[in-house]
């Protein structure tokens, strides 16, 4: 079902089916991890890697033009971003289990994909896992909390004329798409250094208790026996880091920028634009902790569609996220047959939009969806409200 036409906030009923039809219903080759047969793209996808870095490095300084040459660097670093946000995804499996039946293997591969990427492997699949079992509860959740009606006026109206700017600001196009190029390439390491997805129900931690980086143990986010797994993600992030200032020392830094650092910033942006749209939409509801069960949750997600890039470099994480959200150890190559079968099951509460252009609902949903209300008073059950309040 398209999003546009999901039901009315005030008829959301308990969900109608239970995690047994889903299991029931998805063919049990699905849950099969092939370790080989995963391990074969992460070699493919390091492959595109080496081939797009060579051309890179030994091809493009060689072209004269200055304009093709500025050309071809721009489309070196979108096309690396694209592989890059495919490794993430693959790193993302890992943390999940998906990769392989191996525990070893799974926490390997992920620390070296992630690494590479500057994300902490495992403090990441800690504070994921928490993101998956408190999907869409806006108390508990840690990934694009949208703020209730009444958080967001108090706010503003504590802010005063710095909101008033910013509201002027959001209704100049020109503007508005300046503060998203922002947003895209520092919100997501931000949110690494001091996790602030869920502010404000954190904002009175000390932000580096809130790190993702944190060992301490007594922060929000990791307890102290998970403390040597954040040291080994440190170390990894270090050793990435250590790498790339050699690589500045040998090469300089602007060289560095354009082979690696631009298209790191393409991955942040794509990582940021798919999390998003996976759990933002007008149609979803967010609700309380009273209201909130497992399945509301985890159907408290939206398909996309976004063609051949989703389906050959992202590893299919845009067209079929609802399922996993369900049953997150069906490894990638397996999700568009699960996710249809689980459809079956779903009926109406199967959320997606295959319709709007990508990109194009990436904007208009980020422009306009700024605070959840309940719609039924009284039932604990939010969504994005169309209304715009105006600042005082």
């Amino acid at each position: 079902m398209a999003s546009e036409s999901v039901q009315e906030p005030s008829k959301v009923d308990p969900s109608s089916y239970t995690m047994k039809e889903v299991y029931a219903a998805i063919p049990p080759h699905c849950f099969q991890r092939n370790t080989l047969l995963s391990l074969a793209y992460v070699l493919r996808d390091f492959t595109f890697v080496f081939i797009l870095g060579y051309i890179a490095i030994f091809h493009i300084p060689s072209i004269q033009n200055q304009t093709l040459s500025t050309l071809a660097w721009t489309a070196y670093s979108f096309c690396q971003g694209l592989v890059f946000t495919g490794l993430w995804e693959l790193a993302h499996e890992c943390g999940h289990g998906a990769l392989s039946k191996s525990k070893w293997i799974n926490n390997a591969m992920g620390l070296v994909m992630h690494s590479f990427l500057l994300v902490p492997y495992y403090s990441w699949r800690l504070t994921h896992s928490t993101h998956h079992k408190t999907t869409n509860n806006i108390e508990k959740d840690i990934a694009f909390v949208p703020q209730i009606k009444e958080d967001y006026i108090e706010e503003r109206a504590a802010r005063g004329k710095f909101m008033k700017t910013m509201e002027l600001a959001q209704d100049m196009p020109i503007l508005a798409l300046l503060e998203l190029v922002g947003h895209q390439l520092v919100a997501f390491p931000t949110y690494l250094l001091i996790n602030n997805f869920a502010l404000p129900r954190m904002a009175a931690i000390p932000w580096w208790k809130r790190s993702h980086f944190y060992i301490g143990g007594d922060g929000p986010n990791f307890k102290p026996r998970s403390t040597r797994e954040i040291i080994v993600s440190d170390i990894g992030i270090a050793v990435a880091v250590s790498a790339l200032w050699i690589a500045v020392q040998f090469y300089g830094g602007w060289n560095v920028m354009k082979v690696y650092g631009f298209a790191y910033l393409w991955t942040n942006h794509w990582i940021l634009t798919i999390t998003f749209l996976q759990h933002t939409d007008f149609s979803l509801p967010y609700y309380s902790s009273k209201s909130w069960t497992f399945l509301r949750g985890a159907g408290s997600a939206v398909d996309r569609d976004f063609g051949f890039i989703d389906r050959f470099l992202f590893h299919g994480a845009i067209s079929t996220h609802v399922l996993h959200h369900h049953v997150a150890r069906i490894p990638f190559y397996h999700a568009a047959e699960a996710s249809k079968a689980m459809q079956g099951v779903m009926g109406k509460e199967y959320r997606s939009d295959f319709k709007t252009p990508y990109l194009w609902a990436f904007w208009k949903i980020r422009s306009t969806a700024r605070y959840v209300e309940e719609v039924d008073k009284g039932s604990e059950i939010y969504f994005f409200s169309r209304s715009k309040v105006t600042c005082t």
